[in-house]
C-alpha cells in the first residue's frame, strides 16, 4: 500500500470515527500531496515518487514544529497544542527518524571518508551528509550536529 492510498485509507476511517483533528491533517495532507503531483505533471516527469510524497510530508511536520514554537512564543498554547497534535499525526506517516547518536555517526563518516574536519568545511560537509540522511533525520538537528562536530557551536 502506498503511503497516499493509506491516507485515503485512514482519511475514511477517522471520518467514521468522527475524529476531527485526525480528519482535517489528513485532508490537508491529501491536498498537499495532490498539489504537488500536479507540480510534477507541469514539469514532464513520471508524476509523484515515494521521495516526494516522504519530502511532502517532512514540510508538512516542519511546518507544525515551526507553528508550535511561534504559538508558544505568541502565549497560545491552545493553538500550539493542536499543532503538536496534528505533528504526531503526520509523524505516524514518515520514515522512523534516526537517533542523535546514529546521525552523529553518520557525521563523523562522512568527515572521516572525506577528510574535511575544519570549522571551514561546514559547507561541504552538510550537503554530503544530508545526501545519506535525507528524510531520515532532521534538517536543523543535523545542521546542528555537524556545527557541534566541526566546532562551530
Amino acid at each position: 500500500m502506498t503511503l497516499r492510498e493509506r491516507i485515503s485509507s485512514d482519511l475514511k476511517a477517522a471520518m467514521k470515527t468522527g475524529d476531527k483533528i485526525r480528519l482535517e491533517t489528513l485532508r490537508t495532507l491529501r491536498a498537499a500531496l495532490v498539489e504537488k503531483e500536479i507540480e510534477k505533471r507541469g514539469s514532464q516527469s513520471q508524476g509523484i515518487t515515494a521521495d516526494d510524497e516522504i519530502a511532502t510530508l517532512i514540510n508538512a511536520a516542519k511546518k507544525r514544529r515551526e507553528s508550535i514554537g511561534q504559538f508558544a512564543k505568541g502565549g497560545r498554547p491552545e493553538l500550539a497544542e493542536q499543532e503538536a497534535r496534528e505533528l504526531s499525526i503526520i509523524q505516524e506517516y514518515l520514515p522512523k527518524q534516526l537517533s542523535t547518536d546514529e546521525i552523529s555517526r553518520v557525521i563523523e563518516d562522512v568527515v572521516r571518508e572525506s577528510g574535511m574536519g575544519a570549522a571551514t568545511d561546514f559547507g561541504k560537509v552538510m550537503p554530503a551528509v544530508m545526501r545519506q540522511l535525507k528524510g531520515k533525520a532532521d534538517g536543523q538537528m543535523i545542521q546542528e550536529l555537524v556545527k557541534k562536530r566541526l566546532g562551530l557551536a
